[in-house]
């Protein structure tokens, strides 16, 4: 069966409104093994019928069988299986790519086959093609620094790696100086007779022609002379079949198929591998193009780890802050609003220290509970005198409630000095600076409305809180010594006697002098409530109200106590840090995409700049898949080298701002994947457009830009 098989094949182009035709009932047919010329003159449509032949363009009309297979109705994916696996080019301009070395450019065709081998057995082919052209010591040369003739050897090692049957020169001496021209025919030769490789060589030049064993002239789109070179063919012995492909000796008789190996034969992993190979080498041929295209994603991804690294510091410290304002921390005030004056019988408190105990133990969302009575009186130590901006009576559990328990200096009062009504407290930082100012003040004992206490512990310091309050301005004391003795809840400064015989306290009712219809009770005004987590306040609240109403037997509709919560503080916390966190993102997004603009931009013009690479991979194999597939690889691989960059620049950043500037800052681990995957995002969405634009162009005029 003949290699090839033209039949009243025929091209015409469109110009414009007029119809150019170029090959006119072309019929022609070339054995396996043959060695044939195409001669003509330029413009003749020589060059028109090797790219036919070659599966980078279509006919018009006609038949084109190419070793039993109908070229004409393939698709373009089969074209390039075809011209992958059975076809080899050699171009007059030899177009190798400038960046890489010669081996590099032998191996490229490989990456786009699905019959190769192993890539060490590939490898090992390419090195011994180049060292079959004499080139063994110029491996790692890139083409600038290697000879016209070692970059068309190059070619040719090129055009075989792949071991085709049909070998396609166009004008292959062109470009060379006459001894290395004849060198490069007697390479073919040789190729031709020890490899029974088809050769066609397009030339206008008789005296290459004259290499071959037939020539073929055409002049205006038409054959005019076909030519056998009798002398030459009774000195060579062509071949009839091609060689087998996986001996590397003379050829040897094996029927041919008219099948074509199937694009999805090739391993997805060696392919996905090959891409990235590909788009790295890419990237490195212009370094700081490929930087300065980087510096967007570069600076939007290190916005984004800055921003949510700074931002979640803040948001970690106004938590920490809420949490010492008491986010989950209630206080349950005594009495209902109303006006007026109380009326007869009607309790002037209405909470108790029972209550106290009951919410402990009965609500399973509370952690602890600690009653509470203030006072306002001046504290005077030696002659120096200090109004403290918080004195509270309370019991150890309300430096719980208030994440409060590490003490400076000293303890704690206890239960039983709680019970006692002991004259003992503990002061914070400010009262210690203005009265002792620096001194030790556990032991020491202080005056409060000409009663005596003892300081025996000393509170760490807390700062203001948000609302500019000295938390550190405070005096805490046993409840009942405030209630008792300082607040004039009870006669004088006697303590009830059945006060003492129990912890904390029972109730007790005494009749008011003059007013035997009210009624005075032990009674706290304010109860603090410490719930096991924010999210647990509005449980607890739930369970706290029903309690109450069930304890002090309040009608529906009644009420005589209130509970107040942070969670109006804490929800104006949230929406600063979602602000903090939409800012972050908005400056994040503008960046990225500027920065996405900027690759798509930057990915446009590399493909006007490599259109004839372009060509190139699709007439050694690549479909319009692989091209996509090229320079998605390469957006993608330019985000997410930029991305990685990036999580490194913010981090360096973050941790710049919070040691220049004392922010607080705190490490992401989500950022930086969140970052990952929006690089990865851009460059898929920004590299696609341009991508796509390469996959479309035309083989032909891909090779033919200038």
């Amino acid at each position: 069966m003949p290699l090839i098989v033209l039949e009243h094949l025929s091209k015409t182009y469109r110009v414009g409104d007029i119809d150019l035709v170029v090959l006119k009932d072309i019929s022609l047919t070339i054995e396996r093994g043959e060695f044939v010329a195409l001669m003509g003159a330029s413009g003749s449509g020589k060059t028109t019928l090797m790219n036919l032949l070659g599966g980078l363009d279509q006919a018009t009309s006609g038949s084109y069988l190419f070793d039993g297979v109908e070229i004409t109705r393939l698709s373009p994916e089969q074209l390039a299986v075809l011209r992958g696996s059975r076809i080899g080019f050699v171009f007059q301009n030899f177009n190798l790519l400038p960046r890489v070395s010669a081996l590099d450019n032998v191996l490229m065709p490989t990456a786009y086959s699905a019959h190769n081998g192993r890539p060490r057995q590939v490898y090992q082919r390419s090195r011994e093609l180049l060292t079959t052209v004499g080139l063994e010591a110029r491996l790692d040369h890139p083409p600038s620094k290697l000879s016209g003739g070692e970059q068309q050897r190059v070619a040719i090692a090129r055009a075989l790696i792949n071991q085709p049957t049909l070998l396609l020169a166009d004008e292959p001496t062109g470009n060379l100086d006459s001894r290395t021209g004849k060198e490069i025919l007697q390479l073919f030769r040789r190729l031709n007779v020890e490899k029974g490789i088809t050769l066609l060589l397009v030339t206008h030049d008789p005296e290459v022609a004259r290499a071959a064993d037939r020539i073929v002239r055409i002049a205006d789109g038409q054959i005019v002379e076909d030519m056998r070179l009798d002398e030459k063919a009774t000195t060579v012995t062509t071949p009839s079949t091609p060689p087998d492909p996986q001996d590397g000796s003379s050829p040897k008789t094996k029927p041919a198929s008219p099948s074509l190996p199937s694009r999805r034969a090739r391993n997805t992993f060696r392919v996905a591998a090959g891409a990235v190979q590909i788009a790295l080498q890419a990237l490195q041929r212009n370094v700081m193009r490929t930087v300065l295209t980087m510096l967007g994603v570069i600076i939007g991804v290190a916005a984004v780890i800055a921003m949510m690294e700074i931002s979640q510091g803040a948001s970690k410290a106004i938590q920490y802050t809420v949490i010492n304002l008491g986010a989950n921390t209630l206080a349950v005030q005594a009495g209902a609003p109303r006006s007026g004056a109380p009326r007869f019988g009607e309790r002037l408190d209405t909470l108790t220290p029972e209550d106290v105990e009951a919410i402990q133990r009965e609500c399973p969302a509370v952690v602890c509970a600690a009653p509470i009575v203030t006072a306002r009186a001046p504290v005077v130590f030696g002659n120096r005198s200090w109004v403290p901006g918080y004195l509270a009576g309370t019991t150890e559990a309300f430096l719980v409630a208030r994440n409060w328990t590490d003490l400076e200096l000293g303890r704690m009062f206890n239960e039983r000095e709680v019970a006692g009504a002991a004259k003992v407290c503990v002061i914070g930082q400010t009262l210690v600076r203005e009265l002792f100012q620096g001194r030790n003040p556990v032991g020491q004992d202080i005056r409060i409305r000409n009663v005596p206490f003892t300081v025996i512990g000393v509170l760490s310091p807390k700062g203001a809180n948000l609302l500019g309050v000295d938390q550190d301005d405070c005096l805490l004391a046993p409840w009942t010594t405030v209630k008792y003795r300082l607040s004039g809840g009870g006669s004088g400064s006697a303590v009830p006697r059945d006060l003492a015989r129990s912890l904390p306290g029972r109730p007790q009712a005494e009749r008011l002098p003059g007013r035997p219809q009210a009624i005075r009770s032990e009674t706290i005004g304010q109860i603090l409530v410490k719930a096991k987590s924010p999210q647990a306040v509005p449980v607890a609240v739930d369970q706290i109200t029903r309690l109450l109403r069930d304890r002090h037997r309040l009608e529906e509709g009644e009420t005589d106590f209130r509970i107040y919560d942070m969670a109006e503080v804490t929800n104006v916390f949230k929406r600063t840090v979602q602000m903090l966190s939409g800012l972050a993102m908005a400056i994040a997004a503008v960046s990225l995409t500027v920065g996405g603009v900027g690759i798509m931009n930057i990915m446009l013009v590399s493909v006007t700049e490599r259109t004839r690479e372009i060509g190139l991979r699709m007439a050694v194999g690549a479909d319009a898949r692989d091209i996509l597939r090229q320079f998605l690889v390469e957006a993608v691989v330019l985000c997410l080298v930029g991305g990685l960059i990036g999580i490194f620049a913010g981090r360096a950043g973050s941790f710049l701002v919070g040691a220049v500037m004392g922010w607080p800052t705190a490490t992401s681990t989500s950022a930086a994947i969140v970052a990952v995957a929006v690089s990865l995002t851009v460059g898929i969405i920004f590299g696609y457009y341009p991508a796509w634009k390469a996959s479309r162009l035309n083989p032909i005029d891909a090779l033919r830009y200038e």
